[in-house]
């Protein structure tokens, strides 16, 4: 009986060895073709069937109002923010940062640094909203940091709006949490970083500026949880002309011109509201990409090609989590490695006494318990994600289950037979005692 739970654990270890070599030679250039699968799934994940199929409809939040900005100047936008606070909204938040790109201050390079009316407007309208508004800021690493310490998520340096339009307001940063290795690229958006130390001190991220000033004390319960890393509950997008997004319509929306024009909306869409100002295109018609994010609300959930939600609705979204104390909870990476681990040597187990009693029916009986198990897994995650906000992540207990059988045949027939044929030939024995003679 030792025998055989020695036999398990050392299957057990060889699937995993399997599955790590799996994984460091699909690294390699060599196995290129594979990219366009490889990147047509790896924008999925199984919890996203859930946020996009599954659960209930999300109710409409009527505490974030969303305003387009479209393209218009800083005098424009400042006109809006004038507008909007004469109805006295409890936060306005602008997504869009007013500074000269590599800090050329010529007219070709920064344009905007010589509209002096209208740098004059923004300002006073940021003057004017003091106490309630809030800017957005960048998180960079310098050169030298990613030299140092290559690419790790640290950074070093901030970006703001230029001081003379900032005034007092306060600030939030703006990234967001994705794979994408630059700006052009698709960019899948699933979490954010709720707060970063930068040179010591603590920045917090833009949604949870928005929500510390509208509700301090939810706000300081949900940074209490100290996640680095915290999974945002999408509950919906805005007004979606194009049917890119699951749940469009969540959040009341303002197009660049109705925010210019009282008659356009009521006063009380506005009051004690959480306003965010953003890009959502030229108008809330426009196809445009720019700062545009795939979600898991996306209605394609596999293969994603088109994104559906701009950045300043992913914000909210983000914030109206906080707010409704609606988070998302996981596992930890040792629990997803101690579930694959136990759930792969029962396996192991259960296969040894199948291939022990009924060799002959191994073959059959390995494949469906493999897919039952895969199936059952799949719906369990889904499942829990859709009722208890928890997300159950198995990757690596599929994975393992994926592999389990064939990788049990090998050890068996190849990695056992050959240690056995080595022991045999004395390549591997115990030192003899030597015999002492007279």
């Amino acid at each position: 009986m030792k025998k055989f739970w020695i036999d398990c654990v050392i299957a057990t270890a060889f699937v995993f060895m399997v599955l790590g070599g799996l994984y460091g030679i699909t690294k390699l250039a060599l196995f290129n073709a594979f990219d366009p699968l490889g990147k047509a799934l790896g924008d999925m994940e199984i919890t996203d069937i859930a946020f996009s199929q599954i659960r209930k409809d999300p109710p409409i939040d009527t505490n974030i109002v969303i305003v387009n900005i479209g393209e218009l100047s800083r005098g424009g936008i400042g006109q809006q923010i004038m507008t909007l606070n004469h109805f006295k909204p409890k936060v306005i938040a602008l997504d869009i940062i007013f500074a000269c790109d590599g800090g050329f201050t010529d007219s070709v390079s920064c344009p905007g640094l010589y509209d002096t009316l209208g740098n004059m407007i923004f300002g006073e309208a940021v003057r004017q909203a003091e106490g309630r508004m809030i800017l957005a800021h960048k998180l960079w690493q310098t050169k030298k940091l990613v030299r140092e310490l290559g690419d790790v998520q640290v950074y070093d340096s901030l970006e703001h709006t230029d001081d003379y339009l900032r005034q007092n307001a306060f600030e939030g940063f703006v990234n967001l949490d994705t794979d994408a290795e630059s700006q052009e690229d698709l960019k899948v958006c699933r979490s954010l970083n709720p707060m970063i130390t930068v040179n010591g001190n603590p920045e917090l991220a833009f949604s949870a500026k928005i929500a510390m000033l509208y509700d301090s004390v939810k706000t300081k319960k949900f940074l209490d949880r100290g996640n680095f890393l915290e999974p945002i509950n999408y509950r919906g997008n805005i007004v979606d002309w194009h049917g890119a997004s699951n749940y469009a319509g969540r959040y009341p929306v303002l197009d660049w011109d109705q925010a210019l024009d009282t008659t356009m909306f009521v006063g009380g869409m506005i009051k004690d509201k959480i306003v965010i100002m953003g890009f959502l295109g030229k108008d809330l018609r426009d196809t445009s990409w720019d700062d545009k994010f795939i979600t898991p609300l996306n209605k394609n959930y596999a293969g994603k090609t088109r994104p559906d939600m701009y950045g300043v609705v992913v914000h909210a979204n983000a914030v109206s989590m906080i707010l409704n104390e609606d988070y998302v909870d996981e596992l930890a990476e040792w629990q997803q490695w101690a579930i694959a681990i136990i759930i792969c040597f029962l396996n192991v187990a259960l296969f040894s006494l199948i291939h022990i009693r009924i060799p002959k029916w191994f073959d059959a009986l390995s494949i469906v318990l493999q897919l039952v198990q895969i199936l059952l897994f799949t719906f369990v995650m889904v499942y829990v994600f859709s009722l208890a906000n928890f997300k159950l992540n198995l990757t690596i207990t599929l994975a393992a289950l994926a592999l389990v059988g064939t990788c049990y045949e090998i050890y068996e027939s190849v990695v056992k037979t050959l240690f056995q044929t080595v022991r045999r030939r004395r390549w591997i024995t115990k030192r003899r005692k030597r015999v002492l003679t007279p």
